[in-house]
């Protein structure tokens, strides 16, 4: 379990301002109120369901916006001041294809490198060109972007290891 507070530095500027989107686990905690903690993961649709507030959509929220949302939801009705925390136990997969050993979707995990994915997914076939790797990123309008063995990358993130012809 993977639990990054995020009023607290947590090591990557790649995941500063992470925006929430399905797939996405994350564990709401209401302090003092155990009835209100809970852990969903974020559905298709980009919602989750809370205790005493039903669906909320969460897509594209970060952790910070989701905790204000939570808080200002309870306020009033529920309680009188609510302190609320969000964490993220697990993050989307990423996807890598093309030309590795084990093509498929694999768990993100914080500091994860081109180089480190591509471990992951058993290395290169022998057709693997280590100069054509290309990512697409969720929130950047799905255009391949060229990238190098060391370069980070993001939860939902899809790796393309093109062939070599030589």
């Amino acid at each position: 379990m993977l639990l990054l507070p995020w009023g607290l530095g947590h090591g990557s500027d790649a995941l500063q301002g992470y925006r929430l989107s399905a797939g996405d686990k994350v564990r709401i905690a209401v302090f003092g109120e155990d009835d209100l903690t809970v852990t969903s993961r974020v559905s298709a649709r980009g919602t989750i369901s809370f205790p005493l507030l039903g669906e909320l959509k969460v897509a594209d929220l970060t952790p910070g916006d989701l905790e204000e949302l939570v808080a200002s939801r309870l306020r009033g009705p529920y309680l009188v001041d609510p302190r609320v925390s969000v964490s993220i136990e697990e993050y989307r997969q990423f996807f890598v294809m093309g030309q590795v050993n084990r093509p498929g979707s694999y768990a993100y995990l914080p500091g994860l490198t081109v180089r480190k994915a591509v471990s992951i997914a058993g290395g290169y076939t022998e057709r693997a060109s280590r100069n054509k790797i290309f990512v697409v990123s969720e929130g950047n309008s799905r255009q391949e972007r060229k990238v190098g063995q060391d370069d980070p990358l993001g939860p939902g993130d899809t790796i393309i290891v093109k062939e070599s012809f030589f």
